[in-house]
C-alpha cells in the first residue's frame, strides 16, 4: 500500500464530465471497478495519470501520485462549465499500487509525477496507452494527438526505458545523469533505485544496448532494457 491523494467526482452529469475529461472509458465501468486514465492538455501532452474507480453510477474517485491531487482537482475545475458535479479533493490515504501490489514501481518501469510525467509528456512515450487509453469511446480532452500518433504506430521520439547500472560499492546515480550510447547523450535518468533506474532513450536505441551513465564527479556502464 502507498499514501494516494483522491478526489472525488460526483453528481447528475458526473459521468458524461469524465467521459469527456479522461482517455479511458469510464462508462463501461461497473460500479466497484477501476481502470487507469490520462488526462490531458487540449494539445495532448500529460497532465496526470490517475486511476479512476466508480464508486456509484453518478460518483467517481480519481487517485493519484501524493502531492498532485489538488493539480487534478484544479485542473478539472477549470473544464467544468455548465455541468452539474462536484469536484473536490477528498485528501490521501493508503491505496494499493497501481503498477501491481507489492511490486517496485521502477521494476515495474511505472512512470511518477514530476519524474518520468510532466507537461511535456506524450503518453506514448510511457508504454501506458494500450492500458490508459480508449481508441473506441468517443471525443476527449488531448484525443487528437492521441490518435494521431497511434495511427503512425506510436512513432514517438522517445520511449520510457529499464536502465541497469554497474555501480562501484557505495557509489550511487543521481536524476538527470545522462545516458551515453556511441558517445552521444542519448537519454537522461528520470528516476533511482540502487542500480536499477528509468530514462527516456530516444527511439534510434534498440534495447537492449550497451551505455554509459555519466555524471559530474561519476561514470558507470549500464545496459539499456526494454
Amino acid at each position: 500500500m502507498i499514501e494516494r491523494d483522491v478526489v472525488r467526482v460526483e453528481g447528475p452529469d458526473a459521468l458524461s464530465f469524465l467521459q469527456g475529461q479522461v482517455s479511458q472509458d469510464v462508462a463501461e465501468l461497473a460500479v466497484g471497478a477501476d481502470a487507469l486514465a490520462f488526462i490531458l492538455q487540449p494539445q495532448g501532452k500529460v497532465d496526470a495519470l490517475v486511476r479512476v474507480t466508480r464508486l456509484a453510477e453518478d460518483a467517481f474517485e480519481l487517485d493519484v501520485d501524493s502531492g498532485f491531487g489538488q493539480a487534478v482537482a484544479d485542473r478539472l475545475n477549470r473544464f467544468k462549465i455548465r455541468v452539474k458535479c462536484e469536484v473536490t479533493l477528498a485528501g490521501s490515504r493508503p491505496m494499493p499500487e497501481p503498477w501491481g501490489e507489492g511490486a517496485d514501481r521502477i521494476d515495474a518501469a511505472w512512470p511518477a509525477m514530476g519524474k518520468e510525467l510532466d507537461e511535456k509528456t506524450i503518453p506514448a512515450e510511457t508504454g501506458l496507452v494500450e492500458r490508459a487509453v480508449s481508441f473506441t469511446k468517443g471525443c476527449f480532452t488531448g484525443q487528437e494527438l492521441v490518435a494521431r500518433i497511434d495511427s503512425r504506430g506510436g512513432n514517438v521520439a522517445r520511449h520510457l526505458r529499464h536502465v541497469e547500472l554497474d555501480l562501484p560499492a557505495g557509489v550511487d546515480a543521481p536524476e538527470g545523469a545522462s545516458v551515453e550510447v556511441g558517445g552521444k547523450e542519448r537519454g537522461r535518468l528520470t528516476s533511482v533505485n540502487g542500480s536499477t533506474a528509468l530514462a527516456y532513450v530516444h527511439r534510434d536505441v534498440a534495447p537492449p544496448a550497451d551505455a554509459t551513465v555519466r555524471w559530474e564527479g561519476g561514470q558507470s556502464p549500464a545496459r539499456i532494457l526494454p
